[in-house]
């Protein structure tokens, strides 16, 4: 439990939780139920596992862009560029622009497979086929876990709504709109998360680098760091500087 005092009182936490989760729920219904009434798509097995192989490019980098933004980038990425400087930030750009390369090859050569791991089997055999699997589940795991602990532990700090009601909390409309869309449900959801990222992304960066009266602009963030590194170096970097890519 935080020692802080929350920011807001658990009935707006309940309340910002579940209504969240239900707008989303009832949103992607409607959309469901508008493809199946005016432009006649089935909800098959096929449709719900792969949207009919019918997503554009915008919907699938929105989903890269939401998929990517979880706990480890918001708030591990931010505790270590504060230790080790920027440098540290690029890291995650490599295999970024990895995985978008070999995605765009993945669907360019096996346009009818519906995950990776097909591919595998198809190229390897099933014993490495059976070795990926473990390893897709082990992060599928890892991965919902930080996702889930990470917001409870934001929410329970900001309300002192308790994690585990918050993990908890959090699932039900996922479900209710993942049942009800499948998995183009989660790509338009992911669309409008990317969509509230950027705007965030946007409102920091102007108020950094334009209207705080800390900061207020990027010569004046240089300089800041500068001084820091003179006085508190950081070890291992070229001159103690958290500017720079060099040891």
């Amino acid at each position: 439990m935080s020692s802080l005092e929350p920011i807001l009182s658990q009935g707006v936490g309940y309340g910002m939780i579940l209504g969240i989760s239900a707008f989303f729920a009832l949103f992607m219904i409607c959309i469901t139920w508008s493809l199946k009434r005016y432009s006649h798509e089935l909800q098959t097995a096929e449709m719900f596992t792969t949207a009919g192989r019918s997503l554009k490019s915008g919907l699938v980098a929105s989903s890269v862009v939401s998929t990517w933004t979880w706990a480890a980038t918001l708030l591990q990425s931010t505790g270590v560029a504060y230790r080790y400087g920027v440098s540290v930030e690029m890291r995650p750009v490599c295999p970024i622009i990895l995985f978008a390369t070999l995605a765009v090859e993945l669907k360019r050569r096996a346009p009818n497979a519906h995950t990776f791991l097909e591919l595998v089997k198809a190229r390897y055999g099933p014993a490495t086929h059976d070795v990926f699997i473990v390893f897709c589940c082990f992060t599928n795991i890892l991965v919902t876990a930080m996702l889930l602990t990470g917001g409870a532990a934001v929410v329970e700090n900001l309300t002192v709504i308790p994690t585990v009601a918050t993990v908890f909390l959090f699932q039900l409309g996922i479900v209710v709109f993942t049942l009800v869309g499948g998995i183009k449900a989660t790509f338009i959801t992911d669309y409008f998360n990317a969509l509230v990222i950027i705007i965030i992304v946007f409102v920091f960066a102007f108020v950094v680098y334009t209207t705080n009266t800390i900061l207020g602009s990027p010569r004046r963030v240089w300089e800041i760091l500068t001084e820091i590194a003179a006085e508190r170096p950081l070890e291992g970097n070229i001159g103690g500087s958290y500017l720079t890519m060099k040891s």
